[in-house]
């Protein structure tokens, strides 16, 4: 097992990397599960695949598992399961002093985050993500939100947890398609700010999404250390230096928007897309060679990510597409933050991008 520190001031936690974590639960959790019956979040699909191992780690520390077992997909991050998974742990007799547990992908530890930081001002809770992306990204950080029909993550607050228990073996249980959208957070981190890590998911990707066990293992330590480095230096995004993490999201989060946030096009594949596009954006401008955004068009797809806007179908314009980022939580006084490229590992934070500029672009991009 690998454990990465999150040296967050005055309330540092352990991101833990290993094999068999979700079985081992209750030792994982320790004198952090307080009372005999555990409140556990998750989604039908997660329930059935893990529900009984956790059941038997409980049962061996004699405890029990109270679960709220939601719909699985993004249309579960909303107002109405915010407010039911509250009510619940209010029933429950949740205290502040207690753990509330969030087994699932990138929707369950964001909306059980959500509930845990308004439950009584403030409850615990421990991040057990079973997908690639929520490993190596929604899992760490803090950041917990619902969705709203004005976009993605708008509503929600920071709110870290207490520990993180990423077990490898989930990563078995995953289609390869979700598999493959969380890989999109995965070669973001070479981008932003480590080409060596790009180059080693060129040589490893492919073999990673097809089950080699050690190259999951390198990548998931590896993007956690990268985000646990940054998150610790600007928890709360105030500097700038968070706000790289969300490199391809400005893109990706207008196609989700014009997708309906649904199945057609998955959280992590418009990332994917979304770098691609902020590549090409800034091969335009003339910051980076176009060649090396190829590059990272030519990985996306060597994936099987999307990596042409075209491919969509989308019936939409540019400026509609470009319009969608007016609702992004990076908007500023009316201005448009975006983040673009000098060169593969070397991403950056500009304000000077209108939103004409973007229409052009994303028109061009359309009818390439």
């Amino acid at each position: 097992m690998t454990t990465i520190p999150v040296d967050i001031a005055g309330r540092p936690y352990e991101v833990r990397v290993g094999h068999g974590l979700i079985g081992d639960l209750a030792q994982q959790c320790g004198a952090r599960l307080r009372k005999a019956v555990v409140p556990i979040v998750t989604d039908v699909n997660v329930h059935a695949a893990w529900g009984a191992a956790v059941e038997a780690s409980l049962a061996a520390a004699g405890k029990q598992a109270a679960w709220q077992v939601l719909p699985a997909g993004e249309s579960s991050k909303s107002w109405e399961n915010l407010i039911l998974v509250v009510n619940w742990l209010l029933a429950l007799e949740v205290e502040r002093g207690d753990h509330i547990i969030a087994l699932g992908g990138g929707v369950i530890g964001d909306l059980t985050g959500f509930a845990a930081s308004m439950l009584k001002r403030g409850c615990h809770f421990v991040q057990v993500p079973t997908t690639l992306l929520a490993q190596v990204d929604s899992s760490v950080g803090g950041k917990t939100a619902i969705n709203t029909p004005a976009g993605k993550n708008l509503v929600g607050a920071f709110h870290q947890p207490s520990l993180v228990l990423a077990d490898l073996d989930a990563l078995s249980t995953l289609p390869r398609r979700e598999l493959a959208a969380g890989y999109a957070e995965v070669f973001k981190y070479g981008l932003i700010d480590d080409a060596d890590f790009f180059a080693w998911c060129e040589a490893h990707g492919p073999a990673l999404l097809s089950g080699d066990v050690a190259a999951r293992e390198v990548a998931v330590a590896h993007s956690v250390a990268a985000k646990a480095r940054i998150v610790a230096q600007d928890e709360f995004e105030t500097t700038g230096l968070r706000a790289l993490l969300n490199l391809g999201h400005t893109f990706g989060h207008a196609l989700e928007a014009e997708t309906g946030f649904g199945e057609r096009l998955l959280h992590g594949e418009a990332v994917a897309l979304g770098c691609v596009l902020a590549a090409r954006f800034s091969a335009r401008r003339g910051l980076m060679a176009a060649e090396e955004a190829e590059r990272i068009a030519a990985h996306v797809a060597a994936v099987g990510l999307p990596a042409d806007i075209r491919a969509l179908g989308l019936n939409v314009s540019g400026a509609q597409l470009a319009a969608h980022m007016l609702h992004d939580k990076k908007v500023d006084a009316g201005r448009l933050a975006f983040l673009l490229m000098r060169g593969i590992g070397q991403t950056f934070l500009t304000k000077d991008v209108t939103l004409e500029e973007v229409s052009a672009f994303l028109s061009d991009q359309l009818q390439a």
